[in-house]
This record gives C-alpha cells, sequence and structure tokens, in this order.
C-alpha cells in the first residue's frame, strides 16, 4: 500500500515591498489639498487659477523708473491758530450753566455763543467792603436827589449852573453805585472765540476753577495743522510735498519751518485740509501721525501700491512674484513710501517681473 506524504505549502502574502540597503529613497513632497492650494518648503505657494479669481489677485510687470526721494518723520496732530481757540477764566470763580447747558465735546458750537459763565465769589472781609461802600453811596445818591428836586423847583431863581452840577453829581452817583452793587454778583460769560465743534472740556455745573485755567478747546474739523521735527536745518528747503501715512485724503502744505531749536530739533509746520474744501479731516488734536516728506530729490526704482508690499514670519517687507501660472514665490524687497497709497521699492526687484499689487496679503496668509 503506497503512503502519500504531504507537505505544508508556503503561501506568500502581500506585503509592501522593502528597499534593500543601498537603494535611494526620493524625498517625500508635501501633496496639495483637493483644490491644489498648498504652500511649498520653498516657501512659494501654489495658487490655481480659480482660487486666484476668487481672491481677485492682480499683477503688474514691474518697470524701473525715478520717483521723489521721501523721508518719515514722526509728527502730531496741532490746532490751528487762526481756526482755533482755548476759552480761559480771567478770574477764579464757580461755574454755572449758559443758555444751552454746558456743551460737551463734540458739541458744535459758532462764534460768540456763550458757553458757561464764571460767578465770582470774593472773599468776606472783601464783600462787607463792598457792602459798606454800597450802602454809602446809596445814601449819597439819595442826598442828591433830594437836593437835585430843590434846585429844579427853584429854578428861576438859582443860577442854572448849579442845577446842571447837581445833576450831573447825581448821575456819577448812579453810576457808581451801580457799578458796586455790579460787583458783588457779577459774573463772566464765557464764549466761543471761533466756530467749530468742542475738541476738550472738563466741567459740570458748581465747579469752581481758577484764573487761567484752561476751561475748553474749540476747533475747526475742516482745519489743522501737523507739526514734525527734524535735525536737519536745510531740510525745510528740500521739501517738495508731504502726505499722511494712512490718511489720503489729507492735503498738507509746508507752512515753513522754525529757526530756533525746540529740545534739540527744529519744527516744520504744515497745514492740513480735506480733499473737499470744508470736509472734516479723520484727526483729532494731539494725535500721533506718520508724516511721508517728498522731497526735491529723485530716487531709482519700482513704483509700486502700497499693499503690494506685505511682511513675511521674519516681519521682513516682501513681495510676491508670479513665476508661472499658479506658482508665486516671496521676494524681498526695499521699500520707502511715496505717498499714502504708493511705495519705492528701491532694492530687489528688477524690471520685467510680474508683481502681485493686489491680494498680497491674502496670499501671505495662505499656510
Amino acid at each position: 500500500m503506497k503512503r502519500w506524504i504531504y507537505f505544508p505549502l508556503l503561501v506568500l502574502a502581500l506585503a509592501p515591498v522593502q528597499a534593500h540597503e543601498g537603494h535611494a529613497h526620493e524625498e517625500e513632497v508635501p501633496v496639495a489639498g483637493a483644490a491644489g492650494l498648498a504652500r511649498l518648503p520653498d516657501g512659494s505657494v501654489n495658487l490655481p487659477k480659480a482660487t486666484q479669481r476668487r481672491l481677485a489677485i492682480r499683477t503688474v510687470v514691474s518697470e524701473v523708473g525715478e520717483a521723489a526721494a521721501t523721508l518719515q518723520l514722526p509728527a502730531r496732530v496741532v490746532m490751528d491758530p487762526n481756526r482755533s481757540g482755548r476759552v480761559q477764566a480771567l478770574y477764579g470763580g464757580r461755574i454755572e450753566p449758559g443758555p444751552r447747558g454746558l456743551p460737551v465735546a463734540g458739541q458744535p458750537v459758532k462764534r460768540g455763543e456763550v458757553l458757561a459763565y464764571v460767578r465770582y465769589a470774593a472773599e468776606p472781609y472783601t464783600v462787607a467792603n463792598q457792602q459798606s461802600q454800597l450802602a454809602e453811596l446809596r445814601t449819597q445818591r439819595v442826598l442828591a436827589e433830594q437836593r437835585v428836586q430843590r434846585l429844579e423847583s427853584l429854578e428861576g431863581t438859582v443860577p442854572r449852573k448849579e442845577i446842571d452840577a447837581a445833576r450831573a453829581e447825581l448821575a456819577g452817583l448812579r453810576e457808581r453805585e451801580a457799578s458796586v452793587g455790579g460787583s458783588l454778583a457779577r459774573r463772566e460769560p464765557l464764549v466761543a472765540p471761533v466756530s467749530g465743534v468742542i475738541a476738550s472740556v472738563a466741567l459740570v455745573a458748581g465747579q469752581v476753577v481758577q484764573a487761567r485755567e484752561l476751561l475748553f478747546e474749540v476747533v475747526d474739523p475742516a482745519s489743522m495743522q501737523v507739526e514734525a521735527s527734524t535735525p536737519d536745518a536745510t531740510l525745510g528747503a528740500r521739501i517738495a510735498g508731504a502726505h499722511l501715512a494712512g490718511v489720503p485724503q489729507a492735503r498738507l502744505q509746508l507752512l515753513g519751518a522754525a529757526r530756533a531749536l525746540r529740545d534739540g530739533l527744529l519744527p516744520l509746520s504744515f497745514a492740513v485740509q480735506g480733499a473737499v474744501r470744508g470736509e472734516a479731516l479723520p484727526l483729532a488734536i494731539g494725535q500721533p501721525v506718520q508724516l511721508i516728506v517728498q522731497l526735491k530729490e529723485r530716487s531709482r526704482g519700482v513704483v509700486l501700491p502700497a499693499q503690494a508690499v506685505v511682511r513675511n514670519p521674519a516681519n521682513e517687507p516682501v513681495v510676491w512674484i508670479k513665476t508661472s501660472a499658479e506658482r508665486y514665490r516671496p521676494q524681498p524687497v526695499q521699500a520707502q513710501p511715496l505717498d499714502a497709497q504708493t511705495v519705492l521699492v528701491t532694492q530687489g526687484l528688477e524690471a520685467g517681473q510680474r508683481v502681485v499689487v493686489q491680494g498680497a496679503p491674502l496670499i501671505a496668509q495662505i499656510r
């Protein structure tokens, strides 16, 4: 009888193929999302056409040219001395509301309008002396009235000049009595020196104020000034124009450069008005601003919109260059502002490169 011997069969299971030693592996590449949107290892961004249209990405071909050289100066907004004013009390006293009550900050007022009253509060000794003087003047006035009545009843028998002298004496006594009596309850009206709005106020009814204390500031919101400082005494003669960063509707005109140092610097004064005459400016007195001064000298570079220059994670200024249909890469640059809306790229760009001028902040946010 034949006996069959069965050998177990080895079944090879499917498994990942292992690389042998010495075989090189390809470097893994990050896979883009479903829409193909991704930031690549070299820092560039893959941006599909559909996403470019949704983000409204716009580019221009860079052109090297000349533009006015600029400087940035720290400045602050100050009052126009011809269109603004301050209200101060000549003497100390107690505050009383005006005809419309006490004004509040931002309230429009007209020139000559009474804002409040200051009622004087004299010392008790001074008040007693005034009251005593008032009583004496009242007695003299009564006697003078009686004397005038007697002389007028004897008109024709007494000289005319005596009657006129008595009448003049009576008129003088009445004026003195009214003056002394009015000083006991006198109050000073605080009037608006110019038409505008109340910029600052720190008063309540019944408050006691001192002489020369600042009570109100009234400014014209359509006419202000900007004051900057510089250590360069020749800068005033080299300025061709100026703008405020972040305030494109402001129009600046150089008024002059001081010839005396203040805290080691020379002040520069600029008049500020809106693009539309009489339009209120989005500025406040004392507000710090960045002044962009255009010089008469010229510099070479690429003029771009200010929004084309963004910051990378290292806080360096960069622009985005379109290298292919769907690829954008960041390019570090050096730029200086020309005005509130444009900048001049002096280093980092060459002519013929396609630069993103709209939507650059959106590209920078892609991770």
